[in-house]
């Protein structure tokens, strides 16, 4: 994207004025007729047709369908209960995204900005899509630009800080351009729009911010992966079954079709990636509630997994106010200095930052200036004179007093910027302003020392992330001294390793400096981006704060981005998360969320594999020797309901702010490879024991009856540390197991009056053994994995 903002300067060749009683009624309709609206199309993300459209038509949902039609086609109705699992968590997904997609749309309905024209001579409230190219708006102090314009009429300063990242206010006139994204921060406008919709250099900036690709969420990158090599897997290996089964055994379609669909659908893992969605739709809805903005589901999640948050001072420790600490008289004494203040407060509105802070701790007084002098970033000062013939100026030092500097006052000036205050002077002068400058000082009433006012909730953030393994780095654009000691205030750990950016000029500088430092001071917008790809080319997680057009690069370079309320629309796009309230207190929460669909998709992905698994395996069993697969599809229903589906749904949603340990294949494979093998080597000994003369029902009995236990082992396992719910969520699924089996075995094709004595002897041998291999795997597993952690570090 673009570098750097070129204003435009003058008219355009076919600019044509507006009347002063703006547009007609007639002229307004023409101009949306001619597609000449400010109306931008919104990105509000998947429309209602395209959730419920990639919620059913999934590549799992349609394996199901063809897979029942099958059963359908051999009279085996009952087997297709299945589909009920497939139904419910196809719809809760849909709910689910539907309520995350209506709050993001409230929320953005409830923070979009209100436009004031003048139409038909009267000046009318209108929102932003309703205004029009060469339609007269009015602009007053705290008003956003909302399209590009030229300055008809009326005086004062607008902040382009979200564009080019000046803090200072630009004087503004007649003839001058107005853009898009900008804030006015003094004065009364009326200006005429240029460039209105997608023509305006915010639309533009937000097709841009767009456009450029987002890292890939780690989760669900190694979801989509499992999900691809098991499709690789699956119909190959159905068919192959599907084929022995009838070709070679010669088993009627009645009993190859049930078997084969049993195998292929304990190889699904259906609603895992389906249940991921619903997790982080429910964050989405949760966060909602306390002014946080999901754009991406993923943000939730990758918020979750940095190991460094880089953050501007401005909006995040302190809250972008000023607030006056010391009042230093020089050549007069206190009460001199302050009535001083009080009669050059009141010449001028009210209307930044700076004077609001002086206000509230100094009342203005009732004045009649004969002229004033605003501030500009060139003058780096203000004026105001007075029919007594004197003028008094404020603004920074070295401007106000030039050669009347004497060295002791540079000291005292030099002592306070170190301790974290930004110094004005305020002086008179003889004689009036011009247009362009103030007349020379004559006498130094005194200093002015301004703090940032700190945000209550800073330091308790901060140390919160300090707690979690997350290191802070402070990128602003200020003196980097005046950082440090706001660092210093809230308590942020290596507050005194700081850095001036402009000293940073070459790449193996800026990347030593990003694990070095903590506070970089005079950061350009470009630096801030570099900074962001140093810490991640040296193997970190990066998170971003920021609010400006000029933070963009960074924000879509950072593995997560966070936009802060009052920002540039372009970098409120760009990000994926935004603090509706500009609350830095509300990320802890974010972390929340994300950790809670981090671990407790990990532990339902452990649960899912778990069937996948033996079921891959006693396929291939199926395949390489004389046995039959020992499933009924609607057995398979039982176990996955009681083992997986109605336990994930809610493990999923419950609370969890455990730290985020381990790589997500290899958490998820250390829980269920053990419960797979226990279930499998039940299943050899249920499907052998057709050799013995024991009957298919008793087979399928016994395969059910265990695997069902060792699923609820596994579960157990994935419950632990035990908690209320999940004490209760366990053993509600063991008596539902349990009442299955003994009062509906009709209904899922057991029973359990068939089994002898030496088949119960046998499945109790079977399951303890299970249990030991489960054990002594588990420790395997861990054991191996931890040394492999140990030669990586």
């Amino acid at each position: 994207m673009a570098e750097t903002l070129h204003i435009p300067s003058g008219t355009p060749e076919n600019f044509v004025p507006t009347a002063d009683e703006g547009l007609t009624s007639e002229e307004v309709v023409t101009r949306q007729r001619d597609g000449l609206s400010n109306k931008v199309k919104a990105d509000s993300g998947k429309s209602v047709w395209q959730i419920l459209m990639s919620n059913f038509f999934t590549l799992f949902n349609l394996l199901n369908f063809a897979l029942a039609a099958c059963l359908r086609l051999v009279g085996s109705y009952r087997n297709m209960l299945f589909l009920g699992v497939v139904f419910s968590n196809t719809l809760i997904g849909t709910i689910q995204e539907l309520r995350a997609k209506h709050t993001i749309e409230k929320l953005q309905l409830l923070n979009a900005p209100q436009a004031h024209a003048i139409r038909n001579g009267e000046e009318i409230t209108c929102t932003p899509d309703e205004l029009v190219q060469d339609d007269l708006v009015v602009l007053r102090a705290g008003d956003q630009v909302l399209a590009d314009a030229i300055v008809r009429s009326g005086g004062g300063a607008a902040n382009e800080s979200l564009l080019t990242g000046e803090s200072d206010a630009i004087g503004k006139h007649a003839g001058d351009w107005l853009m898009s994204g900008s804030y006015i921060t003094e004065g009364r406008f009326v200006a005429q729009l240029v460039h209105v919709g997608s023509a305006s250099y915010a639309a533009e900036l937000t097709r841009e911010a767009k456009a450029i690709k987002r890292p890939n969420s780690v989760l669900m990158t190694e979801l989509n992966r499992l999900v691809r090599r098991i499709s690789v897997i699956l119909v190959p290996l159905g068919l192959l079954l599907f084929c022995k089964q009838y070709f070679l055994n010669h088993a009627a379609l009645t009993a190859a079709i049930p078997s084969t669909v049993a195998a292929m659908i304990g190889m699904i893992p259906e609603g895992l990636i389906l249940l991921t969605s619903v997790a982080l739709a429910v964050g989405v809805v949760k966060l909602g509630r306390h002014q946080t903005l999901v754009q991406e589901l993923y943000g939730i999640e990758t918020l979750a997994r940095v190991d460094v948050l880089c953050l501007d001072k401005t909006g995040t420790i302190t809250k972008g106010e000023m607030q006056l600490e010391k009042m230093i008289p020089v050549d007069v004494d206190e009460d001199t200095l302050r009535s001083s203040l009080a009669r050059f407060l009141g010449a001028f509105e009210t209307s930044n930052g700076t004077l609001k802070a002086m206000t509230d701790a100094v009342k203005p007084a009732d004045v009649h200036p004969i002229a004033t002098l605003p501030f500009s970033s060139k003058r780096k000062k203000s004026a105001v004179s007075f029919p007594e013939g004197d003028t008094l100026i404020l603004g920074a030092p070295s401007f106000v007093l030039e050669e009347h500097f004497p060295d002791d006052l540079r000291q005292t000036i030099d002592t306070y910027t170190a301790e974290g205050f930004r110094v004005l002077a305020l002086a008179r002068g003889e004689g009036c302003v011009t247009d362009t400058d103030a007349p020379p000082v004559t006498q130094v009433l005194g200093l002015i020392c301004l703090s940032d006012a700190l945000r209550e909730n800073a330091a308790d953030t901060l140390a919160y992330f300090r707690q979690q393994g997350v290191t802070i780095k402070v990128i602003s654009g200020d003196d980097p001294r005046t950082v440090s000691s706001i660092a210093k205030r809230v308590q942020l750990e290596g507050w005194d390793r700081w850095v001036d950016a402009t000293t940073l000029t070459t790449e193996s500088q800026l990347r030593k400096a990003a694990e070095k430092y903590t506070v970089f001071g005079r950061v350009t917008p470009m630096q801030k981006k570099q900074l962001v790809e140093a810490l991640k080319s040296n193997g970190h997680s990066v998170a971003m704060t920021g609010d400006g057009v000029n933070d963009i690069p960074a924000l879509k370079t950072a593995d997560c981005s966070i936009a802060m309320a009052g920002g540039a629309d372009a970098a409120k796009h760009a990000a994926q998360l935004t603090l509706l309230n500009a609350d830095f207190a509300s990320l802890p929460l974010v972390v929340d969320e994300g950790r809670r669909v981090i671990n407790n998709i990990t532990r339902a992905a452990s649960l899912f594999l778990v069937k996948t698994l033996y079921s891959f395996a006693l396929s291939m069993i199926t395949l390489l020797f004389p046995l039959n697969y020992p499933f009924q599809p609607i057995q398979l229903t039982l176990i996955s309901s009681v083992t997986i589906g109605i336990p994930t749904f809610f493990l999923a949603l419950e609370p969890n702010r455990e730290r985020v340990q381990g790589k997500f294949l290899e958490t998820v494979m250390r829980n269920a490879v053990p419960g797979a093998a226990g279930v499998t080597l039940c299943a050899i000994a249920a499907m052998v024991m057709a050799h013995f003369g024991y009957n298919a029902t008793v087979i399928s009995t016994m395969a059910t009856i265990a695997a069902g236990t060792v699923g609820l082992m596994v579960l157990t396992s994935v419950c632990l540390p035990f908690t209320l719910m999940r004490g209760t969520l366990l053993g509600v699924m063991v008596l539902g197991f349990a009442a299955a089996v003994l009062l509906a075995g009709k209904t899922f094709l057991i029973d359990v009056f068939a089994l002898t004595p030496r088949a119960w002897m046998v499945l109790v041998t079977v399951q303890v053994l299970s249990a030991l291999v489960m054990v002594l795997l588990r420790k395997g597993l861990n054991k191996h994995l931890e040394k492999k952690r140990i030669k990586q570090a």
